[in-house]
């Protein structure tokens, strides 16, 4: 069996489609910046990701990192699916991993949208490593443009370099963000403006985009699609001709959306009688909900008539869920068959209600579809998700509500149209406009070939429809007037990127908030991301100022910050109301009980003044604390209570709000609901939760815990005496392996030189540079950087900040703890510069590389971009400090020039990998260490 074969997955029966074939083959000998995949929904376009990887394996001429960009919506994503299996694939077979540039020892990096690898940020620690990346627009678009949703300042030039050199984007959905694919596409094509124009020929590695869409909208570049050999092969020839056939109902206002999807849905299931998987999508959940319900009531039976129960399978699909819950909807929808290629039929019939969640990202394969009618480009979505391998005979209803005037905009049309009325005029205008919606929506579908009383919605046959347009006016026409029209977008410029570049600038007035590069200027309403807490950085009886309460909580985030497995993202105004809702329940019951008859201390545990909700801007600061009394707006005053309500539904917009656990409000299915009584989810800072790599442990002492899997990486005073004198503690805790601030990789669970530290980032940089083929000179430039990027270390202050024994200092990793007040803002970066200039060996290098040594030494803690800190610094007058600050600010923004805004973080992302490689190493020697001495223990003892 071939490579590609087993890459694929396939068994020794099948083959690759012909356009998989093609696009191997184009990858191997190589691909132009800018390309196109237009390819039916059904027929693999996730396998790009093996594609890649082959080829890779061949030595084609590819970006390292394959990013794989998904919609927001997306609940189940086959892309992380098939990136788990690549990753077990690349394990079984030692020869690939050679010829991948794998250690023995080394896995392929993934990180995902589900399962264990959800957001590890595994790629980040290995610039030279192949790595499949599976992120959604706004996570992948925001930390390519520096202002990284939930990253830290000081890691987001990390994850822009990364991302922004050396990455191929595939882009999937294509048509759903044409805003963030013209940003892609800039950053691809316009090498003078964005990327490195070094004379040298160390030019950083550049990106290509690939977009991906079953709907013919997005087509840029190079386009790639099926062949005549496609069509002629067995298995894509079935799904291409699968049955679809589709039908329309009108509604007469007589009876609501949901009543007439549910109708429909149970007509497909011959009234219950028939074990079918049905599918109903609907634009609003509100609708979901309602037709979930009335199918349910169906299922009831109807003893007046005679019409006896039945049992059925029923499954709300929404996007507003935590990664944990999303997996469970991903088993439900296994376990009854839903996913494309399951084997699981269903015993009753089962029915899956969806929103725009469900058209999305999944493999979803039903029996039959009813829906209501909305874009085409969505509808076209919709249809892959029914009959989707063609082993069935599908039925397609589509339910249209045809717009019935009522009483007053049925007078307004009767009025001549010289005599109405401006507010007749506007009824009769949106009636006509709600008229011409349907009807636009409806044409394309409506133009399918028809045969008996249905239209053929077959993959095939849309593909013929997209292809007939190109040639013909009068249908494209139809086809553009049935499609979302693309948001308007600002243009992606050299300035703007610079402005988001200077991320050591806590604020910058020329930075504008990313959102409309990744989106457009969109009317979306307005999305709030919400995680639960065990544990919230509020200090009982502190005496500290509003300002410096909200820095410590800042920077307790910045530990432990949200993560990806436990956002659940949904409009912002549900959370207003299921915040207010769920806060007068709680009050009601505090003034019933202060503790509740069945032993529920929620209650009794939280009071009206506690802290329930913090409030996370975009860049994990800290922007308001709201206590449970704040949320019941319970003042006499209605306007008051009205500027209240609106200024907190302001400050939840784009948001996201860190909930106390006891606050509850998350139902067992996962959806935020003000009335349940669920209390037994976990959450993210608990040691059970393993995808974050903190905890967040409770301590009355502040004493560091004794397993050794763990390391303190910051101390927040929870509770302080009158005095100002803690009284307890939450100690943010790493393990080992995730540790990527200074002073969680400072503290170790042993001692150690700092030359020893030094030379281990020295060879690993060295490593990093042969990897990457870098030339000489600036292979030599990187290793004098590695090897004096810490000497600032020496500082006594730092010394004794960091707790480093007396004797036979400088260390450059101690075991603590950490005593932040000596080092009074001291950066040992910055005291590193000078100990680098002196050194013989920078000193043969050439100025420009001087320069960029200089920096990247500078910057290796996320700080000089362009501003580093010189206060504590000791080893000149302070004159001598503030224009060694200037030449940092300085530097940057002549090699920021030279380089480019990613080109310049690329360069220092390599310092960065080849310090925390060598921080890692420590940590690996102890553990191997540990294992020695427990085998020989067990030896000992036997």
């Amino acid at each position: 069996m071939s490579s590609f074969k087993q890459a694929l997955g396939l068994k020794d029966n099948e083959s690759p489609f012909p356009w998989q074939e093609s696009l191997l083959d184009k990858l191997v000998h190589g691909m132009s910046n800018r390309t196109s995949l237009d390819i039916p929904t059904g027929l693999g376009k996730t396998s790009v990701l093996a594609a890649w990887l082959v080829a890779r394996s061949r030595k084609a001429p590819l970006p390292r990192r394959l990013v794989y960009v998904v919609d927001r919506r997306a609940v189940v994503d086959q892309a992380s699916r098939e990136a788990e299996r690549l990753r077990t694939w690349v394990e079984s077979s030692p020869d690939l991993k050679s010829q991948l540039g794998l250690a023995v020892d080394q896995h392929l990096p993934i990180s995902t949208l589900r399962g264990q690898y959800v957001d590890n940020r595994e790629w980040l620690a290995n610039p030279a490593a192949p790595a499949i990346i599976v992120g959604t627009v706004d996570m992948i678009g925001s930390r390519l443009l520096f202002e990284g949703y939930g990253v830290s300042r000081r890691m987001r030039p990390y994850h822009a370099g990364m991302l922004g050199a050396d990455t191929l984007f595939v882009l999937d959905e294509a048509h759903l963000v044409p805003p963030f694919e013209m940003m892609l596409e800039s950053l691809a094509t316009d090498a003078k403006t964005f990327h490195a124009n070094d004379e040298s020929g160390a030019s950083v590695p550049g990106v290509k985009l690939l977009s991906l869409s079953a709907t013919g909208r997005s087509a840029h570049g190079e386009v790639w699609g099926l062949s005549d050999a496609d069509l002629k092969h067995p298995v894509a020839k079935k799904r291409l001709e699968a049955t679809k056939r589709l039908s329309f109902r009108e509604s007469d206002g007589s009876k609501s959306l949901s009543e007439l999807l549910a109708e429909e849905a149970w007509s497909l299931a011959d009234q219950g009688t028939r074990a079918v998987r049905v599918i109903v999508f609907s634009n609003s959940r509100e609708v979901a909900e309602k037709a979930k319900e009335a199918i349910e009531q169906l299922a009831k039976g109807d003893k007046q008539l005679g019409v006896e129960p039945v049992a059925i399978e029923t499954e709300l699909f929404v996007g507003a869920r935590r990664v944990r819950e999303r997996e469970r909807a991903a088993k439900w929808l296994d376990a009854h068959g839903f996913l494309a290629g399951s084997e699981n039929a269903p015993q009753h019939p089962t029915f899956l209600l969806a929103t725009s969640a469900g058209e999305v990202g999944v493999d979803l394969d039903a029996d039959h579809m009813v829906c209501d009618l909305i874009e085409w480009e969505r509808m076209v979505q919709r249809l892959g998700r029914v009959n989707r391998r063609g082993d069935g005979d599908a039925t397609v209803r589509v339910v249209v509500e045809v717009p019935q005037p009522d009483k007053k905009t049925r007078e307004a049309i009767e009025t001549p149209e010289n005599e109405r009325t401006k507010a007749q005029q506007k009824k009769v205008d949106d009636f006509n406009e709600a008229s011409d919606r349907v009807d636009r929506f409806r044409r394309p579908l409506a133009g399918l070939p028809k045969q008996d009383g249905s239209h053929d919605a077959s993959p095939g046959t849309i593909r013929l429809l997209k292809l007939k347009a190109n040639d013909d006016e009068q249908l494209e026409s139809i086809i553009a007037a049935a499609t979302s029209p693309a948001p308007l977008r600002p243009a992606l410029t050299r300035a703007v990127v610079d402005a988001w570049s200077m991320t050591s600038l806590e604020k910058h007035t020329g930075r504008p908030v990313v959102a409309p590069w990744l989106r457009g200027w969109v009317d979306d309403e307005p999305q709030t991301t919400v995680i639960w807490r065990r544990y919230l950085p509020v200090c009982q009886n502190s005496s500290s100022t509003e300002r410096k309460q909200f820095a410590d909580a800042t920077e307790f985030f910045e530990q432990a910050p949200p993560h990806l497995s436990e956002l659940l993202e949904t409009e912002s105004h549900r959370v207003f109301d299921w915040l207010a809702k769920r806060a007068k329940a709680t009050l009601k019951q505090l003034d019933k009980n202060h503790q509740t008859d069945d032993g529920d201390k929620t209650s009794e545990q939280l009071k009206s003044d506690s802290i329930v909700v913090i409030v996370l801007g975009r860049s994990l600061s800290v922007e308001r604390f709201v206590s449970l009394k704040e949320l019941a707006f319970d003042e006499d005053d209605a306007k008051q209570v009205k500027r209240q309500k609106v200024d907190l539904h302001r400050s939840l917009m784009n948001n996201t709000l860190v909930i106390d656990a006891r606050f509850g409000g998350l139902s067992e299915d996962g959806l935020l609901d003000d009335a349940t009584k669920f209390q037994d989810s976990p959450t993210g800072d608990d040691e059970d939760w393993t995808l974050t790599g903190f905890r967040v442990r409770f301590s009355e002492d502040g004493t560091r815990s004794d397993d050794q899997n763990w390391r303190t990486g910051f101390r927040f005073a929870s509770h302080v005496s009158k005095e100002g004198e803690p009284l307890s503690w939450l100690l943010v805790e790493k393990q080992r392996v995730a540790a990527t601030s200074e002073d969680a990789r400072a503290i170790a669970r042993t001692t150690q030189a700092l030359a020893t530290h030094q030379e281990w980032a020295e060879r690993e940089a060295e490593r990093l540079a042969t990897e990457h083929e870098l030339p000489p000179e600036y292979a030599q430039m990187l290793k004098v950087a590695a090897r004096m990027h810490d000497e600032g270390k020496q500082s006594v202050r730092w010394q004794n900040a960091f707790s480093a024994p007396a004797e036979d200092r400088p260390f450059a990793k101690t075991r603590g703890p950490v005593k932040p007040s000596l080092l009074d803002g001291y950066r040992h970066e910055f005291g590193s510069l000078p100990y680098l200039e002196r050194d013989p060996e920078f000193q043969t290098l050439s100025p420009d590389l001087q320069d960029l040594a200089l920096h990247l030494v500078a910057a290796h803690h996320g700080f000089a971009r362009p501003v580093i800190r010189a206060s504590g610094c000791e080893d000149a007058p302070p004159s001598a400090l503030v224009e060694r600050a200037r030449d940092v600010a300085l530097r940057f923004a002549r090699l920021q020039c030279r380089w480019g805004p990613w080109g310049l973080a690329w360069w220092e992302s390599l310092l960065r990998a080849a310090d925390q490689r060598a921080s890692h190493l420590l940590d690996e020697s102890l553990a191997n260490q540990a294992v020695s001495d427990n085998d020989g223990k067990e030896e000992s003892d036997g």
